[in-house]
């Protein structure tokens, strides 16, 4: 287990804040199946000092989704700074994390996001501006570099580290890659091996074999599971288990991801209302299916779902005819 300032994580498993994925309906859901930190997406530094509401939205917690992470971006000193304070002094977010990966252009041509990964000096102030001013503990979210001539990863770290910034999570790839390509884990060695602080690896991590490869041939002190959570929790409940045990845990049964897609679901329009509810549950349902065999058809369907009784009905009957298939295979 390790500590991030004076927050203990039960277990090496973080799940990865994505934007428009990790509000608090899908982050409890990750967090009832073990993950030891759960990170909330970024958060505009702009938009919370503007009190936006459906920024303030954004910044829910649920306290059974604790510790978790909260993320801010901007491209200036000033307002992150001002952004941080008020999510140390009116959030119940045990760290506050600063946002140095995005790769998505409407971000980083503010100077948000990757942008920062270009001058190690600038970050340094940034994180150092952030420390003094909250008390909670300040950590980084990075990617190894901007493009391959610029890959200033473990000059970043450092200074993310001199500044008094508790921990970094670095994901294996440039901003030019975006999600594409290989992550390189050599690089998340070289930053675990050049700093004191905890180092969370990112990228490339599909099945808890892979978390506990980076783990191993790293040396990394957590684990970030991303876009692999996608409508599959089990697969935090599965590492988590594997890095205890060693063994691997089945994967669940169609009626199982069924009904934890369903309890999402119900989060979803607890938290947003049923119209924006079943709107954004379209998505995490489609991922729900992923790897179902004759799932086209009923995802096609899910995309006109209008209320909860239209979703659940599909979903229900879905399982009915997958079972009842199941059945006459077994029969014949």
């Amino acid at each position: 287990m390790f500590k991030i300032g004076d927050i203990q994580l039960k277990n090496r498993v973080v799940l990865a804040p994505m934007a428009g994925v990790c509000n608090s309906a899908f982050r409890l859901t990750v967090k009832e199946f073990g993950a030891g930190l759960v990170c909330a997406e970024m958060v505009s530094d702009k938009a919370i000092l503007y009190k936006n509401a459906k920024t303030m939205g954004m910044l829910y917690i649920d306290e059974r989704e604790k510790p978790l992470s909260l993320q801010i971006f901007g491209g200036e000193k000033e307002s992150l700074v001002e952004a941080a304070k008020f999510v140390d002094k009116n959030t119940t977010a045990d760290i506050i994390d600063i946002n140095m990966g995005c790769p998505v252009p409407k971000i980083t041509k503010c100077d948000a996001g990757a942008k920062w990964l270009l001058d190690p000096n600038k970050i340094y102030d940034l994180v150092a501006a952030v420390v003094d001013a909250v008390e909670k503990p300040v950590t980084v979210k990075m990617r190894m570099g901007w493009d391959d001539e610029h890959i200033y990863a473990v000059e970043n770290a450092r200074a993310v580290e001199r500044a008094g910034g508790q921990a970094v999570a670095i994901h294996g790839r440039t901003r030019v890659q975006m999600y594409e390509g290989v992550a390189n884990w050599d690089i998340i060695k070289e930053v675990k091996q050049s700093v004191n602080i905890p180092v969370i690896g990112n990228g490339d991590v599909k099945t808890p074999q892979d978390a506990k490869r980076m783990l191993d041939e790293t040396g990394v002190d957590g684990v970030m599971i991303g876009r692999a959570a996608l409508g599959n929790p089990w697969m935090i409940y599965r590492t988590v288990k594997y890095l205890e045990t060693g063994k691997l845990i089945e994967e669940p049964s169609v009626q199982e991801k069924i009904n934890v897609c369903k309890l999402h679901l119900d989060r979803l329009i607890d938290l947003k209302g049923e119209h924006i509810g079943v709107r954004e549950m379209r998505k995490h349902a489609a991922w729900y299916l992923k790897g179902i065999r004759g799932n086209a058809k009923i995802r096609n369907a899910i995309n006109t779902c209008e209320t909860r009784d239209e979703l659940v009905t599909l979903l229900d009957d879905f399982v009915e005819e997958v079972e009842a298939k199941e059945q006459s295979a077994q029969v014949g």
